[in-house]
């Protein structure tokens, strides 16, 4: 069996159990019917509260982008590009497309000069150079997001505060942005300087939440345009805001700590099999070095390494939870 053949049979493998994964995991029925017996709830109530939760759940749905795109974007390039602002590093295309290609070069040599694989070679430089940068990225946007969301109660307790003073809301946003440092700042001072040059407060909104792509922050946008369509006191809604926001990452906290156990030992049986091969390869190249030259074990590798994919993608199914 060639590399050719190799490559045909993985792409294969890999083919049936995508569309495997696409047959089995369909629309939970569950979920379904919850959410129609919601809607008739919504529909037939006459409370001003189920109401308003509607119109949040509508307006929620109406900001989520489709498909595969970020915040609504026209292409794949500036849905990266999006991803990139979003991380607060100041990255650009270029410096990502660089990244990627120089560890995939460095890597796929590296390997080359080990392993004598040009094939295994690539594909290993080719993953590690697309998937790499993409993880860091991910990384970046996600304690990022963190930051925003820890500080971001104390800046709407601010805004209450300024509000109740008697302060207009552009003027108590502009406190927010000098006043709380991080992420809630910079985006607060970016839609500042987008209502100085002339823009509206709702669509200067709107656009930090498009890119943002937060819920706490979509909550805080629906809030004041429902407001200012509904009318009623701003700083009490705001506050009240804040305390659902506040309890909201409590309950995050909770299961995280709850669900450690469960990660920490998933990340432990993921890693093992991995670390060990790349102790012993580096110990005794010889004695493992089969599995870059054997035909066979070539295949029985590529086959473990898909079915260990699928067993790390539904343990991490397993301890995520969504609020």
């Amino acid at each position: 069996m060639n590399i050719i053949q190799l490559a045909l049979l993985t792409l294969g493998v890999l083919a049936f159990l995508g569309i495997v994964y696409m047959l089995v995991s369909g629309p939970n029925a569950a979920k379904a019917s919850q959410r129609r017996l919601e809607q008739v709830r919504f529909r037939h109530s006459q409370s001003t509260d189920t109401k308003v939760e509607s119109q949040l759940k509508k307006a929620i749905a109406a900001r989520r982008p489709k498909m595969h795109r970020v915040a609504g974007s026209s292409s794949r390039i500036e849905a990266l590009a999006i991803r990139l602002d979003r991380t607060g590093k100041g990255w650009t295309l270029a410096q990502y497309a660089y990244a990627s290609l120089g560890l995939a070069v460095v890597v796929s040599l590296l390997m080359f000069l080990r392993s004598g694989s040009l094939g295994l070679s690539l594909a290993i430089g080719i993953f590690v150079g697309a998937g790499l940068p993409h993880f860091i990225v991910g990384r970046a946007i996600k304690k990022r997001t963190n930051n925003f969301n820890t500080k971001f109660p104390d800046g709407i307790e601010l805004l209450v505060r300024g509000l109740r003073s008697g302060l207009p809301v552009t003027e108590t946003l502009a406190v927010v942005s000098q006043e709380v440092p991080g992420p809630v700042g910079e985006e607060f001072k970016g839609v500042v300087e987008r209502i100085k040059i002339g823009r509206t407060m709702e669509d200067a909104l709107q656009e930090a939440a498009d890119r943002l792509d937060i819920p706490e922050f979509n909550f805080f946008c629906i809030t004041l345009a429902i407001q200012r369509e509904t009318g009623g006191n701003l700083a009490e809604t705001l506050s009240n805001l804040a305390d659902v926001l506040r309890k909201r990452a409590q309950m995050k906290l909770k299961i995280k700590a709850m669900s450690s156990e469960s990660k920490a030992s998933a990340y432990i049986v993921g890693a093992l099999p991995f670390i060990v091969f790349a102790m012993i390869w580096w110990i005794n190249p010889s004695y493992i070095g089969g599995f870059f030259t054997d035909d066979r074990l070539i295949v029985t590798g590529l086959g473990g390494l898909v079915w260990m994919s699928i067993g790390a993608f539904i343990m991490a199914k397993m301890v995520s939870f969504e609020i």
